[in-house]
């Protein structure tokens, strides 16, 4: 589907209205907003009441009971990674027209969402343990401080192989930012979160650089500013 046909679409992204804490400014529906600001896409967002993600509106689209899907017409996908490919499909400035640099780019999205992202959130979800245990169903809670090491040198060698290959290049892909850095970006944005990067210069130089982009600018503080709006409902019964 061209950009033309994408703006001839209406096109919905579902994402949660509240998220706790930890997750604010980096659940998943953050890189479908800023993908679809980069390509200049008009959208609507969909709320999901926290909590009703795994009833049977939102399953009927995302299978998994998650956030985001992308319907475009008639069509809903799910994934985000399969979401911001067929985003990036419909613009150039996500994605180059050359064959070999388009391979490229679908090859570092499933790096960075496939082999960079899982150790990330493993982490992620023992911080937020320790935030709130009353959240997790846990028989051994001391497993998991037998489980963190591990999960964190397993993420550390991720981090400094993405490191080592971008190097001082500015981009992962054709010299330029693509949907390649912005995948990649928003998963580095989670070890920022965990402050994973104290000694890794290039990652922190690589997410400032492109974070600082107007379109992601614009995707957080939209994201940031609905979390805050129905916050009450849920800090207020907590």
């Amino acid at each position: 589907m061209t950009s033309r046909e994408f703006h001839n679409e209406d096109i919905v992204i579902t994402a949660y209205d509240w998220v706790p804490e930890p997750a604010k400014g980096l659940v998943r529906d953050l890189r479908l907003r800023w993908a679809l600001e980069e390509a200049g896409l008009p959208y609507r967002v969909e709320l999901v009441p926290q909590g009703t993600q795994t009833g049977p509106i939102n399953l009927a689209k995302q299978p998994f009971g998650q956030i985001p899907t992308l319907t475009v017409g008639d069509e809903t996908i799910f994934e985000s990674g399969a979401c911001l490919w067929k985003i990036a499909r419909a613009s150039e400035t996500l994605l180059p027209t050359g064959d070999e640099d388009r391979d490229a780019c679908l090859s570092w999205m499933f790096g960075a969402l496939n082999s960079v992202e899982p150790p990330l959130s493993m982490l992620a979800v023992l911080s937020f343990y320790k935030m709130a245990p009353d959240h997790f169903d846990i028989a051994d809670p001391g497993a998991v401080d037998v489980i963190r090491p591990p999960a964190r040198k397993a993420a550390a060698t991720r981090l400094k192989q993405v490191e080592d290959r971008l190097g001082a290049n500015e981009h992962l892909v054709a010299g330029r930012f693509t949907v390649a850095d912005l995948t990649m970006v928003s998963v580095l944005r989670i070890a920022e979160s965990l402050q994973l990067l104290d000694e890794m210069p290039g990652l922190r130089a690589y997410i400032d650089r492109h974070t600082a982009r107007p379109a992601f600018g614009r995707s957080l503080d939209a994201q940031l500013a609905t979390i805050r709006n129905h916050a009450g409902k849920y800090e207020t019964a907590a």
